[in-house]
């Protein structure tokens, strides 16, 4: 599975973005996808997980963040609504067969990031 993010880029707070990531590979629908960010300096964290069986997010982004997924175009979505300036980071989009999320272990595979400032 490859995958490729995109949609990043410079937002003032109290704005919106919609992170897209295009996923490669017939098993795309078998797979858990997550999100995940690295702020500078900071260790990489959970940011939303979306499986056949559960939704989950991390609770610095619920009520502000969707994880969705089109199983026919192969692409998974972040939307970001309320961006605040603690969200400025490089956000990553993965693939794994865990059905719980949570965990960066869970993951197989990883896309190269792409980078959300948010503006104070």
């Amino acid at each position: 599975v490859q995958l490729v993010e995109s949609g990043g880029g410079l937002v003032q707070a109290g704005g919106s973005l919609r992170l897209s990531c295009a996923a490669s590979g017939r098993t795309f629908s078998l797979y858990t996808m997550g999100w995940f960010r690295q702020a500078p300096g900071k260790e990489r964290e959970f940011v939303a997980t979306l499986s056949s069986a559960r939704t989950d997010y991390a609770e610095s982004v619920k009520g502000r963040f969707t994880i969705s997924r089109d199983y026919a175009k192969n692409q998974v979505y972040l939307q970001m609504n309320s961006l605040k300036a603690e969200d400025t980071a490089v956000y990553y989009c993965a693939a794994g067969g865990s059905a719980l999320g949570t965990m960066i272990r869970e993951y197989d595979y990883w896309g190269q990031g792409t980078l959300v400032t948010v503006s104070s």
